[in-house]
């Protein structure tokens, strides 16, 4: 839809209009030349995972231009809370069975294999 810093804002803003002829919910809505282009990156980066086809759509000089769309992926950022929130653990006590306890006192189980008895 948009073709980087080249494009004019003209152009843009009549671009917008046709989206919205297309998809009405855009019209009751403030969408800026900015945040359909920002959407769109947003939804290549979701799509391809490849940061380097976000720079080039949207034509950056350097990646580092394109890596706040890293920081600003919110997949990316739940990935992240999900693996540093430890997993919801059962209260209370453990109920050994006396089938397990006996088990565990076997001698059988405390001997390694080869070892004399």
């Amino acid at each position: 839809m948009f073709d980087g810093e080249n494009y004019e804002s003209a152009t843009r803003a009549r671009d917008l209009r046709i989206a919205e002829k297309r998809c009405s919910s855009l019209a009751s809505k403030r969408v800026s030349p900015h945040v359909s282009r920002h959407t769109c990156a947003m939804t290549i980066l979701q799509a391809t995972k490849d940061l380097r086809k976000v720079s080039l759509w949207l034509g950056h000089s350097s990646i580092q231009t394109t890596e706040i769309y890293t920081r600003a992926d919110p997949t990316v950022k739940l990935e992240t809370l999900e693996a540093a929130i430890s997993p919801k653990l059962r209260t209370g006590r453990f109920n050994a069975t006396d089938k397990l306890i006996a088990l565990l006192k076997a001698p059988t189980i405390m001997r390694s294999v080869g070892a004399v008895p």
